[in-house]
């Protein structure tokens, strides 16, 4: 039993040993309770502070420790956050810990312990015993909150967007009637407490950048509290990292930051570059680039990291690379163009040297009217230049020029250009020109017209043009004009068609070819009629066949504006092997009728019409009525006639008419269809198909009825508007009748009526003559000889008077004037005026006929004969002494035939005219000589001039011979 005994104690021993040795490595877990227990608050940024010490460590003794922290809520048995906390503790250290709560501290009580245990190592067998609890740390942030009965935490927080936000308030208010809303929208929350409710809101949105808006009220007060969310957008991570040389003195990097999260009152955005090889780091200054410093020589490769980071989150990216392969050249300078002619020029550039036999890839680019016309690569060192050709003259350039490493392409340089412009040459082309001849008598109109020669033929400025018009079939010289270049054509008027005219554009280097055009004699149209031609989606299809003679090509023109002056006269011109063309413009609109002309053009440049076409690119409805007129109106039938009305002028080809015809009766003839009117009415209608028949006879109808017509035209559009009817009455059966005979008899009167009015010259002569002209007298005409002897004017010597008026005036009166209608003088003393007959002498076998001319004398009886007997005169011929000399008889008569009636003497008797060869009137016949005349003689047919007797012939007065006969022989010697 003794060595039993041994063998017990010395394992007891050992265990002894055993655990006095370890009680020294590691202390026992009751002496490393946390001790110094200390919980705060921070209101700000909602967080709970939590320090403590560990005692019973030795002197410069660390140990990794776990320790283990619950946060409860109200009540220490609501536990909400447990969480195990290692880190390395020390003699005397004192510990932090923070937890950030997402609800407000001021809304509820918190509580705070925690207890530790040694961190278990690698071998150690079984789990480490935890220390025993700290008590519990109350900590209340309602305790500061002071007087006011509704409050609303947290006032303001920076949130993420799409983030959860909890928002509690407080109110000391028994009844609790509080209604909160989150940007007017009303929002309810949970009851944590008696007078605590919290907000939960999910997923929040960004609004604005100037915070969301969060109000609760309490009704009863009308207490107002709120908070300011400031929701920010989510922090990106930088994309699109890039690190790049120019001058390999500095590395610039840039990345695209994404969606800026700065906000007004949180500017927390930033970016840090580390550099792991060199361990360096570098904030930087904007949001989007960074440059880092390179050491000469220092290093090839590099490996950075960005960071960004803001006050919610944080973000990094990486990125390696060799600097050499990382090169991006400064852009070229001192760039010239040399050498620059009319198709050509040289252009030259320098580069920024890196080192030496560093070689830079240039790319040399050509633009002209927007867009790239030569591309040229070229290796340089340090100058480069690079030629251009095939340029057009006068033409403006630019040429630009960029580089890049040649070795390890990265990227190209800025580009560097220069504009240029090449010298102006003659122009290379002759000018397009058409031309419109309208020939009239013999000469002939030339509008010529021509289209601007494109840059690319005028080589520069075209300054003016010049127009040559050569005769090809007279001796005469050619004509030059000058022409200003804005102007788009000329007038030439030619004397005959048959001329040669070239024009050619000019610029200040040179002149282009000449445009030759041969202008005949022959009219263009002869023979050609025009087509109708139809038009498609991509325009107008013309057709035409091919000459027989030969053609150099065609030419197809046209009026963009018909009608108007200038109409806007438009050309294509063909190859000769061409039979169609598609004419298309933008300035075709619907319902305008376009006429095209096709014309060839022959070796000799003389045109030559082949075809005319005309169309629409779209068909309208007629815009007008036609104006119809009625004729042959009889009892059955009338007939309808608008022969004027215009077709060519309408928005359409007139296809044909339709005759619309309505009567109460309502029935329609056998040829006239019945239908529908657009006012509901019955009518009767009529369609013609042929445009060109403008004119119906409408029968069968009945007399006495009142019909109404109306004609619409229509097109390939349909027909015009149906706007007004004419109204026809029909006559009854006698009515034609009665025309029959009106119509001669008004047809007979119109006829007198314009004989009368040619005549009306004659009637006048005739019925009531003008004062007459003793010259042309028609008196003559009645009076025919019996011996047709010609009329001839006699003097006055060649006429025998018969009879002669003496008017006496008292002493100192002077004759009035006629025309001066004074009061007629007292003419009761002498009621007859006094006659002196003159009778034919033995030598005038034929006596004359006088008669009186009532004309002379207003003063004259109203019997117009000169053969009645005026007074008692029956002296005989003897008591006259009458001169027997016709001389001594014509001088005082003379001299008494100039004096106006307003120049007699006072005492002097005037003589009033008595006109010859009147036959007596039957009334007059008591007043003649009694005594029957010897048998009767021959009536004399001669025109004797009027005489004025003077008053030493004149008769007695009737107071002295009134018995005396007035007549007196008249003496052989006068030949009258």
């Amino acid at each position: 039993m003794a060595p039993l005994a041994a063998l017990q104690a010395t394992f007891l021993s050992a265990l002894l040993f055993l655990g006095t040795d370890c009680g020294q490595a590691l202390p026992e877990a009751s002496t490393l309770t946390p001790e110094s227990l200390k919980v705060s608050i921070n209101t700000s940024q909602q967080s709970v502070h939590v320090q403590w010490s560990v005692h019973g460590l030795a002197y410069h003794e660390e140990l990794k420790m776990v320790f283990q922290i619950q946060i409860s809520r109200m009540t220490t048995f609501d536990v909400i956050w447990v969480e195990n906390y290692s880190t390395t503790v020390a003699w005397k250290q004192v510990l932090h810990w923070r937890w950030d709560s997402e609800l407000p501290l001021e809304c509820a009580t918190h509580f705070v312990r925690l207890r530790g245990t040694v961190e278990e190592e690698a071998g150690t067998p079984g789990p480490r015993p935890w220390s025993n609890w700290t008590s519990w740390e109350e900590v209340d942030a309602q305790k500061s909150l002071g007087p006011g009965l509704l409050f609303v935490f947290p006032g303001e927080k920076l949130v993420e967007e799409g983030s959860n936000v909890t928002i509690c308030y407080v109110s000391r208010s028994h009844e609790n009637n509080v209604s909160c809303s989150l940007e007017g929208v009303p929002i309810r929350g949970e009851q944590l407490g008696p007078n605590v409710s919290v907000i939960t809101l999910n997923n929040v949105p960004f609004i604005r950048k100037t915070g969301t808006n969060f109000f609760c009220e309490m009704k009863q007060t009308h207490t107002i509290q709120g908070s300011v969310l400031w929701v920010s957008k989510v922090l990106e991570e930088p994309k699109d990292l890039s690190c790049e040389t120019r001058d390999f003195k500095t590395l610039t990097c840039t990345w695209d930051p994404g969606t800026d999260t700065d906000l007004p009152n949180y500017r927390s955005q930033r970016y840090t570059l580390f550099e792991a090889f060199s361990g360096e780091n570098k904030s930087c200054k904007h949001k989007d680039s960074c440059v880092w410093q390179v050491a000469p020589g220092s290093q090839e490769t590099y490996n950075f990291t960005l960071v960004a980071e803001n006050s919610l989150r944080k973000r990094s990216v990486n990125i390696v690379f060799d600097l050499a392969h990382r090169v991006r050249p400064m852009d070229p300078f001192s760039m010239r163009l040399e050498s620059v002619s009319a198709t050509g020029a040289t252009v030259t550039w320098k580069v920024h040297s890196v080192w030496d036999h560093f070689t830079y890839l240039c790319q040399v680019e050509l633009h002209g009217e927007g867009k790239v016309i030569q591309q040229h690569n070229v290796s340089v060192e340090k100058d480069g230049q690079c030629p251009f050709s095939e340029l057009q003259p006068a033409t403006e350039y630019t040429a630009r020029v960029r580089c890049a490493a040649a070795e390890h392409f990265w990227k190209w340089s800025g580009w560097t250009g220069w504009n240029f412009r090449t010298l102006a040459a003659a122009p290379s082309e002759a000018p397009d020109v058409w031309r419109d001849v309208k020939s009239a008598l013999g000469s002939c109109n030339v509008t010529l017209f021509w289209k601007p020669l494109s840059k690319s033929h005028a080589h520069g400025e075209i300054l003016f043009y010049n127009v040559v018009v050569e005769n090809l079939h007279g001796p005469s010289g050619s004509k030059l004009f000058s022409i200003p270049a804005l102007a788009g054509g000329t007038e030439v008027a030619l004397d005959g068609c048959s001329h040669r005219i070239l024009v050619t554009a000019n610029n200040s280097v040179g002149t282009s070819p000449a445009a030759v055009m041969v202008i005949s004699g022959d009219p263009a149209d002869k023979g050609v009629e025009e087509e109708r031609v139809e038009p498609t989606e991509q325009g107008f299809s013309l057709t035409w066949k091919p000459p027989r003679e030969d053609v150099v090509g065609y030419v197809v023109d046209w009026c963009d504006r018909p009608g108007d002056s200038p109409c806007g006269l438009q050309w294509r011109r063909l190859g000769p092997n061409s039979t169609s063309a598609v004419i298309n413009s933008g300035a075709f609109r619907p319902g305008v009728r376009y006429h095209f002309r096709i014309y060839g053009i022959s070796p000799q440049r003389r045109a030559f019409l082949l075809g005319k076409k005309t169309g629409y690119t779209q068909e309208e409805v007629p815009s007008d009525a036609p104006q119809v007129l009625v004729h042959n109106l009889t009892s059955h039938s009338f007939t309808l006639s608008w022969k004027d009305y215009p077709t060519d002028s309408q928005p359409g080809f007139i296809r044909g008419y339709r005759v619309y015809l309505k009567s109460q009766a309502e029935q329609c003839q056998p040829e006239f269809q019945k239908t529908v009117l657009p006012d509901r009415s019955v009518g009767c209608q009529y369609d013609i198909n042929d445009p060109e028949q403008k004119t119906l006879v409408v029968g069968g109808l009945q007399p006495e009825s009142s019909y109404e017509f109306a004609v619409i035209p229509h097109t390939g559009a349909g027909e015009g508007a149906l706007d007004a009817f004419t109204k026809v009455t029909m006559p009854d059966e006698r009515s034609h009748v009665l025309i029959r005979i009106i119509l001669p008899m008004i047809a007979g009167l119109v006829v007198i009526a314009i004989l009368c009015y040619l005549k009306s010259r004659w009637m006048k002569e005739m019925c009531y003559p003008d004062i007459p002209d003793p010259y042309k007298s028609s008196v003559l005409s009645l009076l025919k000889p019996k011996e047709a002897a010609p009329l001839t004017i006699m003097s006055v010597n060649d006429c025998v008077p018969d009879a002669l008026e003496v008017v006496k005036k008292p002493e100192g009166s002077k004759t009035p004037f006629p025309g001066a209608r004074k009061a007629a003088p007292d003419t009761t003393a002498r009621t007859r005026p006094d006659y002196i007959y003159l009778l034919p002498t033995e030598s005038s076998p034929s006596p004359c006929i006088c008669f009186e001319n009532l004309t002379y004398d207003q003063a004259a009886p109203s019997s117009g004969s000169c053969a009645r007997v005026l007074g008692p005169h029956e002296a005989a011929p003897s008591q006259l002494g009458l001169p027997t000399s016709a001389a001594s008889l014509l001088k005082p008569l003379e001299q008494n035939y100039v004096n106006t009636p307003a120049e007699t003497p006072a005492g002097e008797t005037t003589l009033n005219y008595v006109s010859q060869l009147a036959s007596p009137v039957s009334g007059d016949k008591d007043l003649l000589p009694t005594k029957p005349p010897e048998p009767e003689p021959e009536l004399c047919c001669e025109y004797r001039m009027q005489m004025a007797m003077p008053l030493d012939l004149a008769s007695p007065s009737r107071n002295e011979s009134s018995n005396g006969s007035p007549t007196a022989l008249l003496g052989q010697e006068y030949h009258g």
